[in-house]
């Protein structure tokens, strides 16, 4: 007779989790208000100048290609 009272208590348990695990994503993502954060000049992928040459080195040494970022060329060097 027990486990007929908790079979809607277990419905009801189950129901209320999967309800609030719905709602706890409702409030991801950036708010107007944090927006100013993403647009600042260091956030941009491109920010470091340094980083950016070094990487193209290195692409450039391991690929035998040159402007990896915006020429096309194959990895045999031959552009």
């Amino acid at each position: 007779m027990s486990n007929v009272l908790y079979k809607p208590l277990i419905k009801t348990a189950l129901a209320l989790a999967i309800a609030s695990s719905l709602l706890g994503c409702s409030s991801l993502g950036v708010q107007p208000w944090e927006k100013d954060q993403f647009a600042r000049e260091d956030m941009a992928l491109n920010s470091e100048k340094l980083d950016l040459a070094l990487d193209d080195h290195i692409y450039f040494s391991k690929e035998g290609t040159s402007g990896g970022r915006s020429l096309a060329g194959g990895g045999c060097g031959c552009n």
